[in-house]
């Protein structure tokens, strides 16, 4: 289920998946480009409710240092292959708001 999530994310995003899913010391997260890490984490089974670890956003961030990216993301599903949700840091989100507001 992991690998068709990272398929679809990295066709949606334009990222490349990263070998053994970041777990080699060169490549960190599930999926990257030039600025950004992604960690990819899905359901087995359609579910209503899904519990994000602190311990994944930490280690997130970690690999974003490690392999000179600016941003990362966690992004989740609940298993229904529907919808995707992403789970940015405020810094990054109030970055993101200042470029859109200042679009007005």
């Amino acid at each position: 289920m992991s690998t068709k999530q990272e398929k679809a994310i990295a066709k949606q995003l334009r990222m490349k998946r990263t070998s053994n899913s970041g777990a080699t010391p060169y490549d960190k997260g599930d999926l990257q480009d030039e600025r950004w890490v992604v960690e990819a984490k899905t359901c087995m089974q359609p579910k209503k409710s899904f519990s994000i670890k602190k311990d994944w956003l930490d280690t997130l961030r970690e690999e974003m240092y490690a392999s000179n990216k600016d941003y990362r993301a966690l992004c989740f599903d609940f298993g229904d292959e529907k919808d995707r949700y992403y789970i940015l840091d405020e810094g990054t989100f109030s970055y993101i708001k200042e470029i859109l507001d200042n679009q007005e």
